[in-house]
């Protein structure tokens, strides 16, 4: 049925307007100039799983929005699923950390040494306080020519009870991190104990500041040198790990 209005005229058709044609969707390349200033790396399969921990390792307690941190929850279900994947065959770790918690930092660095998969370690930038016992975690460590690593006396924040017992404590958390250390690379415990304890060196604080080449001459680290060093003796445990010999 034609309708028409008062004046005998026909109303006019409703024209819809044709939709516009959806935007493509931006390239992975396009997407990763615009939100990181870069382009995207080819993707190929490895069997070495590269894990960073960088910033401060936060532990039980949440740190500023604006502190960089590594998160021990994030980090510990990482490690698992490198000790359960079959087709990872070995774990780079890349530091570059200021330290942070004792007890996470610990808690990642025995997980690190008991993978049974061949572990790596490199100091990039700096790895102070706990990050130490990150550093001699793995089965090979390396530090870079102008990496720093931080020795000193443990801390302890927050409200504290003037009594004999709280640096008891305090002495039992820091041979704690003085014997995994010393059981994980070749510096004794006497001298770690007098880098930890040295008064001539840092300003405000207690203890020493080990640079590149320092760190390995006092038995801290294994070798000086970079990724391409790294990559190279991890790829060589992992073959003597097929051959069925153990790592050093």
């Amino acid at each position: 049925m034609i309708l028409f209005n008062r004046r005998g005229r026909r109303p006019p058709r409703h024209t819809r307007r044709p939709e516009a044609a959806p935007l493509p969707p931006q390239a992975p390349v396009l997407e990763n100039i615009q939100q990181l200033g870069q382009v995207q790396a080819p993707q190929m399969a490895s069997n070495i799983y590269a894990l960073p921990i960088i910033g401060q390792i936060e532990g039980h307690l949440t740190l500023p929005p604006q502190n960089k941190t590594t998160k021990y929850e994030h980090v510990i279900p990482q490690l698992v699923a490198v000790e359960q994947n079959p087709k990872i065959e070995g774990l780079l770790v890349i530091l570059n950390t200021v330290g942070g918690d004792v007890e996470a930092g610990l808690a990642i660095a025995e997980m690190i040494h008991t993978l049974s998969k061949p572990t790596v370690t490199l100091v990039l930038g700096g790895g102070h306080s706990i990050g130490v016992t990150l550093a001699v975690a793995g089965d090979y460590s390396f530090i870079s020519e102008t990496a720093t690593m931080t020795i000193h006396p443990i801390r302890l924040a927050g409200l504290l009870v003037g009594v004999p017992q709280t640096y008891e404590y305090l002495d039992k958390m820091q041979d704690r991190v003085i014997q995994f250390i010393t059981r994980h690379s070749h510096i004794s415990e006497a001298k770690f104990r007098e880098l930890m304890f040295c008064t001539g060196q840092l300003a405000r604080d207690i203890g020493t500041v080990l640079v590149g080449k320092d760190a390995v001459e006092v038995g801290l680290i294994d070798e000086v040198g970079g990724l391409g060093r790294a990559i190279a003796v991890l790829n060589e445990l992992i073959e003597k790990r097929r051959r069925g010999e153990k790592s050093p």
